[in-house]
């Protein structure tokens, strides 16, 4: 059994990991707070890009962009997103494990674009076809930080390289409940659920013209609304994970001050006992 020093530098030891378990729970709860004013924010540009992108499509009904032409898929890219640091529970590992059952699941070869730095790593060491990746992005992500490794997937549809582009990131549902989720981004599903353009728009130029130029936009939009998506799911498991761990703290201060109360019973017993014995055998 360890001596009372050794569980008293030791309960002293956990108390310090608790305090700072505490407080990386709450910073994570304030920036959780900010990543969802953002997806909040970027919701309306996304639900408008759609809605004339809609309306766009029943226009022009005989036009078929590159974007909206499904292909038989011989090459597929899938862009992962993760966070750059850990401390998040199991929500990396959960979207790396969809990303690569996904490119397992199809014989074609597939192609990944990395966005955030533990994914990256990860398909590294797996010795997966990497062909570009955004990585360091911060706690406040913003688009021109993600646009390279975006447009590289782009351009690899646009060339033929790749018949689908996919994207696996993290979906903020609530603070307790974040889970892997899989996108399709290009060829572009027609947004039906889309809201109605609040106005009856001539455009100019031609509705074509304008669906060329917003079609790229709209990809954009929707890899970074999931970017944010992720890192509000971050910040919501990270507080969650140092949550649990401070309780875990506490529960490992009692069980240790309850050991060192028995240690120290245990002493003080031992030493009345060999008091006793020594006044017993001078009495004798």
């Amino acid at each position: 059994m360890p001596s009372l020093r050794d569980l008293r530098r030791r309960i002293r030891s956990v108390t310090n990991t608790q305090k700072i378990t505490k407080a990386m729970e709450l910073v994570a709860a304030s920036k959780m707070r900010r990543a969802q004013e953002r997806v909040l924010a970027a919701r309306p540009y996304s639900d408008e890009i759609a809605a004339i992108m809609s309306e766009l499509m029943k226009r022009t009904p005989e036009y078929k962009h590159p974007y909206l032409q499904v292909r038989e898929v011989r090459h597929r890219v899938i862009i992962l997103v993760t966070a750059d640091r850990g401390s998040v529970g199991a929500l990396n590992s959960n979207n790396v494990r969809l990303a690569v059952r996904e490119a397992n699941a199809t014989p074609v070869p597939t192609s990944f674009v990395t966005i955030g730095r533990k994914g990256r790593d990860v398909l590294r060491r797996l010795r997966k076809d990497l062909i570009a990746d955004s990585s360091q992005i911060g706690d406040q992500p913003r688009m021109h930080a993600i646009l390279p490794a975006v447009r590289v997937a782009m351009e690899q549809y646009e060339k033929g390289e790749a018949d689908q582009v996919d994207i696996v990131f993290a979906r903020f549902i609530s603070v307790g409940r974040q889970h892997a989720a899989l996108q399709r981004l290009i060829p572009v599903q027609p947004p039906e659920e889309a809201g109605k353009v609040a106005a009856d728009f001539e455009y100019e130029p031609e509705p074509k013209d304008v669906l060329d130029a917003l079609l790229p936009r709209y990809v954009e939009a929707e890899v970074y609304r999931a970017v944010l998506e992720n890192a509000a799911s971050e910040q919501a498991a990270r507080m969650i994970a140092m949550r649990n761990a401070s309780d875990n703290a506490s529960d490992l201060i009692v069980d240790l001050t309850l050991t060192a109360n028995k240690v120290r019973q245990a002493t003080i017993t031992t030493e009345l006992m060999e008091i006793v014995g020594g006044v017993t055998a001078l009495e004798g």
